[in-house]
């Protein structure tokens, strides 16, 4: 079995970097919620769009290591290596940020995984399993070019692309719960990686 994984907000969580940051530049107020649509938000409020973006460059590329894992994650590859499936990461992501200094954000992506992502000196990803595309349509195309038996996403456009593949068993990553309406064909909504593992699990022993 293969599980494809998107990367940002699915995989890394940036919500404390981001009001850390945001707080450290005078750009929020101490009050506001800790989360990166928090911080957003309220720049987008003052007219503040530019500096978002800005922003988003900054955090993506020269903070990187500080961002999160999600809870449960490190413990959903444990259970990947103990079934026997393959995990590989493809992400939507540019190599430069759209404004200020040009990070390289695929290179800070890769740092990330190679140091965080670690577990009694190894590495919980291989190199070769880790695919960072420029467009939403190429990320489709190496979903599909993989035969991914699962794919998890935090953004159901992804899998309402005219060319995302069929194959993969659709589960959208949904920790605070803004998509519970959809309901269409295929599409599996999980609030934590706990429910992604349990998913999979079910599906693996069915096999």
């Amino acid at each position: 079995m293969k599980v494809g994984l998107d990367f940002d907000n699915t995989i890394v969580s940036y919500d404390k970097v981001f009001y850390d940051v945001a707080l450290e530049q005078s750009l929020i107020p101490n009050e506001l919620q800790k989360s990166k649509l928090a911080v957003r938000d309220y720049l987008r409020q003052k007219d503040q769009n530019d500096v978002w973006t800005e922003l988003q460059g900054y955090v993506y590329g020269k903070r990187m290591l500080d961002a999160d894992i999600f809870p449960g994650f490190k413990s959903f590859l444990e259970f990947a290596k103990e079934y026997y499936i393959n995990i590989i990461i493809v992400s939507h992501k540019t190599i430069h940020p759209y404004k200020g200094p040009k990070y390289n954000l695929h290179d800070s992506a890769r740092e990330f995984i190679s140091e965080i992502l670690l577990q009694d000196g190894g590495h919980l990803i291989r190199e070769e399993n880790i695919f960072f595309e420029l467009t939403q349509n190429s990320k489709a195309l190496k979903i599909a070019d993989e035969s991914c038996d699962f794919f998890v996403d935090d953004l159901p456009e992804i899998f309402q692309l005219d060319n995302f593949p069929t194959k993969p068993t659709k589960i959208l990553f949904d920790p605070e719960e803004n998509h519970s309406e959809l309901n269409y064909s295929g599409l599996i909504i999980c609030k934590d990686w706990g429910m992604i593992t349990q998913t999979i699990k079910d599906d693996s022993s069915r096999r």
